[in-house]
């Protein structure tokens, strides 16, 4: 479906419904209706993650789901306020950049349930936030990059350094030091979120002064990688199948548990503003170290049997990942 098939629906149910949806037991009798508003394409590894769970909802018949791709920060709002308008009764995405817009939106909308990915706290009665607390999986790929690299340099590329993208890196770099004292890292920011060319040129400066191993935080950085013959980590998404010979592993991000909590929660009529951002941990099964496929028995025996011993602590609460939202720094 189109961005543009999506919004004349919404434009054209929004003459058909004068007044915002309610959340209350009536979804329950039928299809909840959700919408999606994203800032990127759906293949851009995050959306791509709640778009997933939403698209597994609907294929087991809970929902009834539209979303809008690529919207322009300066069309965010107006967009919400159409889905809002259109009776949606359930909206996500992601409003970083969008932030003060988006929350307007949703004040406006009190019966509406919005479930956005965001920095900040939620906001009563009706705007919930979520983000990728992948820590976890993110620092158990860090050990097995700091036991594979032969040079002792590892190059990382991220979008921007928000605490979400950040906390990720700072896991994996703890985890690579863990097994790997003489790691050394090359950290940089390409201020995109969907950039694959620039990330790549990015990856390239850093292999280029030595790195054998980089941190694949944005599309683009694997094609560096596979065409430099180095080795690649993975982020939110297991992009193995791609690259069969270059990322040894991801930290996988699985939306599925927030999707239907916030779904069950509408449903019931008991939906209130929360932080879903816990329910992306591995306990709850919202993340997941990605199976090594291609790479079994390539990593060193010793260090998986490290690695899988920190997930089971991790999984028993014995072992806590440590959650820094700093801005990572280059240490070469």
């Amino acid at each position: 479906m189109t961005r543009r098939a999506v919004l004349c629906g919404v434009a054209a149910a929004a003459i058909a419904l004068s007044t915002p949806a309610l959340i209350s037991t009536a979804g329950a009798q039928g299809k909840l209706k959700v919408a999606g508003v994203y800032t990127v394409p759906i293949e851009q590894q995050w959306v791509s993650r709640i778009h997933t769970a939403l698209k597994a909802a609907e294929a087991r018949g809970d929902i009834e789901y539209v979303w809008a791709e690529s919207v322009a920060n300066t069309d965010y709002e107006r967009v919400m306020r159409q889905y809002a308008e259109g009776g949606q009764q359930l909206i996500f995405g992601e409003v970083f950049g969008v932030e003060r817009a988006a929350r307007t939106a949703a004040k406006d909308y009190p019966k509406t349930a919005f479930v956005m990915g965001s920095s900040f706290q939620p906001q009563e009665p009706n705007f919930s936030v979520f983000d990728n607390y992948i820590q976890e999986p993110a620092y158990l790929t860090g050990m097995i990059a700091g036991s594979m690299t032969k040079s002792n340099v590892i190059g990382m590329v991220g979008g921007y350094p928000i605490p979400e993208v950040n906390r990720l890196m700072n896991a994996f770099m703890d985890g690579a030091r863990e097994v790997n004292p003489n790691v050394k890292f090359m950290v940089s920011f390409i201020g995109s979120w969907f950039d694959p060319p620039k990330a790549k040129e990015a990856a390239f400066a850093m292999i280029d002064r030595g790195a054998d191993i980089m941190y694949a935080e944005r599309f683009g950085v694997s094609d560096a990688a596979k065409e430099r013959k180095v080795l690649a980590i993975g982020n939110v998404i297991n992009t193995q199948p791609q690259y069969p010979e270059t990322v040894v592993a991801s930290a996988l991000w699985h939306m599925e548990p927030s999707v239907d909590r916030a779904i069950a929660a509408v449903k019931a009529g008991t939906y209130k503003a929360e932080d879903y951002g816990p329910y992306s941990l591995m306990k709850h099964k919202g993340s997941s170290l990605a199976p090594l496929g291609t790479f079994e028995g390539k990593v060193p025996e010793a260090a998986m049997a490290k690695v899988k011993a920190r997930e089971q602590e991790i999984r028993d609460g014995k072992f806590t990942v440590k959650v820094n939202d700093g801005e990572p720094k280059s240490t070469m």
